[in-house]
C-alpha cells in the first residue's frame, strides 16, 4: 500500500473517530514536552507493561490509554492501521489512566485478558462495545464483549483483585502523573510527545522515527 493510500486510510478512520471524540475530548489539544518529562523518560515503560508488536521494533509507541476513553476508542484503529503497514517496525506499549466511572474494572478485565493470552481480541471487543458499557462502574457489557472475544470469565473474575494487577494500575497512574499526562490518549514515540494532537501527526512522527532507524 503506498503512503497516500495509507494517509488516505487513516484519514477516513480519522473523520468517523472523531466525530465523537472530537466533542469529548476534555483535555488540551497539546502535549507540552517539558524538561520533566524528558529527564523522567524511564517513566515511559516499565518491565511487564502491556506491549503489542515485535520486542525488537526500533520505534515504540507508548500510549496513556483509558478503556472508557471515546478519543481512546476513535484511535485505536488508527495505530492499528499504521502497524499493520509497518509490522516489524512498530511496538505499541499501553499505560492505564483510569479517569472514568468504570474504567478500573475494564483495566483488570484486560489485564487477566493478558495473562489468559487473549489480550488483543478481547481489548478490541471492549472499545467495540464500549458505547454499552462507557461510565458504567461495573462495566457489564464489557464482561459480555470480552466473554465473546474467547476470555475464561470465571477466571478472570477470581484473578482481578490480584495484587500484582495493582500494583500495574497504581505504578501506570504514578508514571502518568510523572510525565505530566493529564488525560489520554496521549502518545510518546521512541520517548518524543506527540506535541500536536491528531492522526496526521501521530503518523508522520512514527514515520519520522522509523526512517531514522534505518
Amino acid at each position: 500500500m503506498s503512503r497516500r493510500n495509507v494517509v488516505l486510510a487513516i484519514s477516513i478512520l480519522a473523520i468517523v473517530g472523531f466525530a465523537i471524540a472530537a466533542l469529548l475530548y476534555n483535555r488540551a489539544a497539546t502535549v507540552p514536552q517539558t524538561t520533566a518529562a524528558v529527564a523522567q523518560s524511564s517513566a515511559l515503560e516499565r518491565f511487564g507493561s502491556a506491549s503489542i508488536g515485535p520486542a525488537t521494533a526500533p520505534v515504540t509507541v507508548v500510549e496513556f490509554f483509558d478503556p472508557s476513553c471515546e478519543s481512546c476508542r476513535a484511535f485505536y484503529p488508527i495505530v492499528k492501521q499504521i502497524m499493520a503497514e509497518h509490522p516489524e517496525d512498530i511496538r505499541l506499549v499501553v499505560r492505564y489512566l483510569r479517569l472514568h466511572v468504570g474504567s478500573e474494572e475494564v483495566i483488570r478485565l484486560l489485564e487477566t485478558a493478558r495473562k489468559q493470552g487473549v489480550y488483543v481480541p478481547v481489548l478490541e471487543a471492549v472499545l467495540e462495545a464500549q458505547p454499552q458499557w462507557h461510565d458504567d462502574a461495573k462495566a457489564l457489557a464489557a464482561w459480555d464483549a470480552a466473554a465473546q472475544a474467547g476470555l475464561d470469565i470465571a477466571k478472570a473474575r477470581e484473578e482481578m483483585m490480584a495484587p500484582a494487577i495493582t500494583a500495574t494500575i497504581e505504578r501506570d497512574a504514578a508514571d502518568g502523573k510523572t510525565l505530566g499526562v493529564s488525560g489520554t490518549p496521549t502518545f510518546f514515540v521512541n520517548g518524543k510527545p506527540l506535541t500536536n494532537f491528531g492522526a496526521q501527526p501521530l503518523y508522520d512522527l512514527i514515520i519520522s522515527e522509523i526512517k531514522a532507524a534505518q
